[in-house]
Order: C-alpha cells, then structure tokens, then sequence
C-alpha cells in the first residue's frame, strides 16, 4: 500500500483522508448523498514531521482540524432542509467544552481517586495503577452510554462502514455494496483503539514521575498529554503493521474488543456512503 487511507464517522456520513486531499460524503434527508472534496496541505508532507514521535502529534492536529471541519459540513446537510447553519466557531467551541469534560473525567477524576488512595495504597507505582484502571474503567462505561443512544448507534455504524471500506480497498477488492459488505467492522489502526493505548501508555510514563502533590499530579497529566500521544501513536503504527503475526494479534486484539463498542453493523445505505467518500480520495491514483 501507498498510503494507509482512513478517516472517521461524521453526521450520516463518513469522512476519508488521503495523501493529497480529503472527503466527506453524506446522506441528506432527502435521501441523496452529497459529497464535499478539499485538498489536504499536512505538514506530514515535510520530511522533518515525518520522524517517529513527531509524525504523531501531526497526525493527531490534522486528524482534529479535519474532524471539525467534516462535522461541521455533515451537521449542515443534516439541517439544510430547516435553513439552519452550523458555524465552524459554534462546533469549536462544544468541542472546547466536550475536550474540558473529558479532561475532569478521564484525568482529574481517576488521579484524585488514586491520590485519595494514599493513606491505603503507600506506593507510588500501585497509586498510579490503580489511577490507570479507574480511567480504563471510565472509559469503557462512558463508551458503552453514549453507544446506547439512537443518534450514536448510527454514527457508529457509520463508523462500521468506514472501517469495512477501508477493508476492502486494502484487500484490492472491488468497492461495491455487495464486496465491501463481507468484511468486518474493526480495523487495528481505529481511533478507538489507539485511546485504548493512551491509556495503556500513560500508566508506564506518569509511574515515572515519582509521588507528586495532588494540583502537580493533575497539571502532569495534562502537560504530558502530547508525549502521551505521540508514544501511543507509534505504537498503534507498529502493532497494526504486524496485526498478521501472533504478536501482532495480540497486540491489537484488546482495541479490537473494544471496536466493539464503538461500531456497528451498517446498512447497505450507509456502506455505499462509505465507498462514495474512498472513491473520492483514490480516484487520483487509479487514474494514474
């Protein structure tokens, strides 16, 4: 493969990257699907943010500002029929608020809850475990929540879609409904996944900072997110170029589990809303 194509489930829609541009498709309410195609300028493209570590914490800036950018256009076609619009300075800024959330639940609260453990748990080592499963613990509830939601489950069959897609394009299979439908909606390089491995990695990176105070222990947490990241990011590259050998598998397999959680089994409808976007982004390179 030339490049490893991805992307993510917007809106009743799914959104593809490639090496040179993106899209975004969506199904309208009326039915259509309407399809939106950018060129990509990545600092990825510079031989300097290509280096391991770094090439992560740029791919995790383009994964964000492509992101907003696909809700965005996914959540106008939703309400174009209403004349709504949805600003991109409207969606920043519930991300802002969800991103703030998810820092007091996902990192203040597990690291007070480990810190309230010390006159229990004496070693720093056992605090910062049990600080890592609560925040595991967390995650896989808030997870199983929002999937129980009706708007969420379609995302997340859309995400299915997305991942069954990719699937297929990288079996050098044909990219119809029909192909595309036989293969499984978890995929070792998912999102999901790697959120699974920035958990597992914080655990072994904040055990190194010895006992702290509490408003310390909190501020580490969140400056260390990027290192976090960026280590994380290697790693999901690395198991998921091996996802075919043993160790591979079982590398992957727990962020595979999870992808259980996070995607659902799509309709045909929402399949070829998937392979309407991969077309989009490969179309170059077949012309060529």
């Amino acid at each position: 493969m030339k490049f490893n194509y991805g992307g993510q489930a917007v809106i009743e829609g799914v959104m593809m990257r490639g090496p040179e541009k993106w899209a975004v498709a969506v199904r309208t309410p009326s039915g259509k699907i309407v399809i939106e195609e950018r060129p990509l300028a990545s600092a990825l493209n510079t031989p300097f943010f290509k280096l391991p570590f770094i090439r992560g914490l740029v791919a995790l800036y383009d994964a964000l500002v492509l992101g907003i950018e696909a809700l965005v256009y996914s959540a106008n076609q939703a309400v174009e029929e209403e004349g709504e619009k949805l600003s991109k300075s409207e969606l920043g800024l519930s991300m802002i608020l969800a991103f703030a959330v998810g820092i007091g639940l996902f990192v203040v609260l597990p690291t007070w809850a480990a810190h309230a453990s010390a006159p229990v748990i004496k070693a720093y080592w056992a605090q910062n475990l049990v600080e890592g499963i609560i925040r595991v613990i967390l995650f896989f509830l808030y997870v199983w929540a929002i999937g129980r939601m009706e708007d969420i489950e379609r995302v997340f069959a859309y995400h299915g879609a997305e991942h069954k897609t990719i699937h297929a394009y990288e079996a050098g299979d044909e990219l119809t409904v029909e192909r595309v439908r036989k293969y499984t909606t978890l995929h070792p390089r998912c999102g999901t996944s790697f959120l699974l491995i920035v958990m597992i990695v914080s655990i072994l990176i904040f055990s190194l900072l010895g006992d702290q105070n509490l408003l310390w222990r909190i501020l580490s947490r969140i400056l260390l997110i990027p290192v976090v990241a960026g280590v994380s990011y290697e790693v999901l590259k690395g198991s998921a170029k091996i996802s075919h050998t043993l160790l591979g598998k079982i590398l992957t397999a727990p962020g595979l589990w999870l992808q259980k959680l996070t995607t659902r089994e799509p309709d045909d409808s929402m399949l070829e809303v998937a392979i309407t976007s991969l077309k989009a982004v490969i179309k170059d390179e077949v012309k060529s």
